[in-house]
Formats: C-alpha cells, sequence, structure tokens
C-alpha cells in the first residue's frame, strides 16, 4: 500500500505493505536474550487450585502470567526517567510516533580492554538535522543476537562524545542492537544516557533511546520512515516494537 504521509518537516511516500520489523520478540524460554544477570522471563497459565488456565488441560482459555523486565529481556524503548530521581513515564514522553529515521552499520573500535562507538566514527554517517531517530547496527550481525545472554559480557557501548554528537544532530529517538548504550559496568556513571538527555542541566523529556532491537542484514543502511509503538504502561520503560518503512 503507497501512501504519502505528512510529517512535521517533510511529505515522504512510503510503501505500508512491506514494514521492516526491528523488535525481538519475547519468549518465556531459554531462546529470549537476556541482560543485567537476571534468568529468563516467564510465561506461566494462572493456577487456581486444580484448575490451570490452559485449554490443553481442559480449561476454556488460556489465561496467562507474564513475568519480565523491560530493561533485561527484549526491545524496549526508555525515557528519561531511567535515570532521574523524578518520575517520569515514557508512556507521555514519547507523544508521537512517526519519524524520519536514519539506519547505520558500525563496527566498534577497541578502547582499552573495551569495544566502543566514537563520534569520530559517527561523523562518517550522520549530519546535524539529518533525521529525528538513528538506528544503529553493531557489526558483525547474527541472528544469535536475538536470544543472546548479554550478562558479564562487557558489550560494546556509546562514548560520552557520541552521544553528545549524536544529541547535538538533533536526533530525539536513538535506537541501538544492545542492552544498553552505556557500559555494563560503569560504577553508575550512564555518561552516554544522561548526555544524550541532557540530564539534568536542560533535560530532553521528550528524548527516547530504545535498546535491544534486532536490524535484519536485509535491512540496508540508509533513510526510512520510523513507527516507534510501545505498550500503555506508566513506567520508565516499556516493551516496544520499533517498525521501519522504506521511502519510495
Amino acid at each position: 500500500m503507497i501512501t504519502e504521509i505528512q510529517l512535521s518537516n517533510k511529505k515522504i511516500i512510503v510503501d505500508l505493505s512491506e514494514p521492516l520489523d526491528l523488535s525481538i520478540t519475547l519468549s518465556g524460554d531459554e531462546n529470549n536474550p537476556i541482560a543485567w544477570y537476571l534468568d529468563e522471563p516467564k510465561i506461566t497459565p494462572v493456577q487456581e487450585g486444580k484448575w490451570i488456565a490452559k485449554v490443553s488441560e481442559g480449561a476454556s482459555v488460556n489465561f496467562n502470567n507474564l513475568y519480565f523486565n523491560p530493561h533485561a529481556h527484549g526491545t524496549h524503548t526508555e525515557c528519561v526517567g531511567h535515570i532521574s530521581e523524578e518520575f517520569y513515564s515514557v508512556n507521555k514522553a514519547l507523544k508521537q510516533f512517526f519519524f524520519t529515521a536514519k539506519v547505520i552499520s558500525l563496527v566498534p573500535e577497541n578502547y582499552g580492554e573495551d569495544a566502543v562507538i566514537s563520534k569520530k566514527q559517527l561523523q562518517h554517517y550522520l549530519s546535524k538535522n539529518e533525521a529525528e531517530a538513528l538506528v544503529i547496527r553493531t557489526l558483525p550481525n547474527t541472528k544469535k543476537k536475538r536470544r543472546r545472554k548479554y550478562s558479564h559480557t562487557n558489550w560494546p557501548y556509546l562514548l560520552e562524545e557520541a552521544a553528545i554528537y549524536i544529541r547535538e544532530c538533533g536526533i530525539k529517538h536513538l535506537l541501538i542492537d544492545l542492552p544498553s548504550v552505556d557500559k555494563e559496568k560503569d560504577d553508575g556513571q550512564l555518561l552516554a544516557h544522561r548526555a544524550f538527555w541532557n540530564y539534568p542541566e536542560n533535560t530532553r523529556k521528550d528524548a527516547t533511546i530504545t535498546e535491544l532491537i534486532y536490524v535484519s542484514n536485509k535491512i540496508e543502511d540508509g533513510n526510512y520512515l520510523l513507527n516507534l509503538q510501545i505498550a500503555s504502561i506508566k513506567n520508565d520503560a516499556s516493551p516496544s516494537k520499533p517498525v521501519l518503512y522504506k521511502i519510495i
């Protein structure tokens, strides 16, 4: 379905019949990705005495409880409430859902014992006011990311200078295929989070970070329309479903 869409600053034409889903499906088993030292999520039927809310067990419906952490168990979108003393809900921070987006692919650089994304790297791919959202795919990129166990792996991360550059380029919505834009063990500094949200000096309450996405190798680097959808949950973060559409 070819559609013309009016965004805040331009009109674009996209094919809505070919969505490119960046989200990782939440599953209550070992195939689910996990970070932050938690166990796998659980999806279990409600049980009351001998009654089990499962059709295969004789119930009339399937009626499951879900136990998961949005930050640790899959694709999620967060707002500045993730790091602030004051409470902010991502459900109120994200009020629009369509954005111009740029997809880029980067091999993180060696930085001591770490692997990082630097400002110098980003300058080759991103210019000021080029897009509203930035999607970063780290290389190498394999399907194993969709079920990787990230705890104690010291994953790649953004240097503070890189997060500042992204902010200064006008990016309001940052998406990345890692559990965090920051170093796994950084003594709570959260430099990239703070720099992107410009917290606490001039906080960008309407900016979001989406982590643990998966960008298929079939998706080429370039410009897209992003539809960023979250669940209506009053929390600093929510499971989310970012979807790209090719711009024609």
